[in-house]
């Protein structure tokens, strides 16, 4: 059993084990409760009705969160002539081709995303070994290869997250920061259960949202009442 700190035990002390709450009373919750000296983010964990050793039951994609991450994000691209200069009035930190693939196999990891235009995927491909563990590897499904790389910095910048369910039928996310207040996380939250729910497997049987828990990056996890989940994605 983890030994709690002082302020952990006394931020739950109201919340009985197992307790359910409607989708704004758990996000309420877990800013209100939030008792870090530093903007925490808040996270949820969704459990859907899928089993991802099933290809006809993988759920993967990407939200654009209407409020944002409350983050700056670093965004490098993979991609060479006029695309370089597209890239970095678009917003991106950093452009290039070979030089930054050999930056990289120094050791050097100072983005949060990456993407590249189709043309760099042979020349990225090089680094996967050490891009994709990192989570930094291009991809189509994503959004991050393409030719349009104008699009794609832009919406990463404003707080485009991609995700993808685990073995466990578990999908962790964050949406935002405790500053955002309830308000603005709920919203951000909606946004996502609306793609989730867009993109359910047809192979998917019964209940879809199994079960949803909100937390900040210090605070107590507050569940979700599952009933509540489908009208909210609507």
């Amino acid at each position: 059993m983890p030994k709690r700190g002082k302020k952990y035990i006394e931020a739950g002390k109201d919340v009985t084990p197992l307790q359910k709450f409607e989708l704004a009373e758990a996000v309420g919750a877990a800013v209100s409760n939030a008792y870090a000296k530093f903007d925490e983010t808040v996270d949820v964990a969704i459990r859907l009705g899928v089993d991802p050793r099933h290809a006809d039951q993988m759920v993967r994609g990407t939200c654009i969160l209407p409020h944002g991450l409350g983050k700056e994000v670093k965004v490098l691209v993979f991609c060479k002539g006029e695309k370089e200069k597209e890239a970095l009035d678009a917003g991106a930190d950093f452009a290039g081709s070979q030089d930054l693939v050999e930056q990289i196999q120094g050791g050097w990891f100072g983005f949060d995303k990456a993407i590249a235009t189709p043309d760099m995927m042979g020349v990225v491909g090089k680094i996967g070994r050490v891009l994709g563990p990192r989570g930094l590897m291009p991809n189509a499904k994503t959004g991050t290869v393409t030719f349009d790389v104008a699009k794609a910095v832009e919406e990463l910048k404003a707080g485009k997250i991609d995700f993808r369910v685990e073995k466990a039928g578990i999908i962790h996310a964050p949406i935002g920061k405790i500053s955002f207040g309830a308000e603005k996380l709920t919203e951000n939250l909606v946004a996502l259960l609306e793609v989730l729910t867009k993109l359910k497997p047809s192979a998917a049987k019964g209940a879809y949202f199994k079960s949803l828990t909100v937390s900040s990056t210090m605070g107590h996890g507050y569940r979700v009442d599952p009933a509540a989940l489908k009208d909210a994605a609507k």
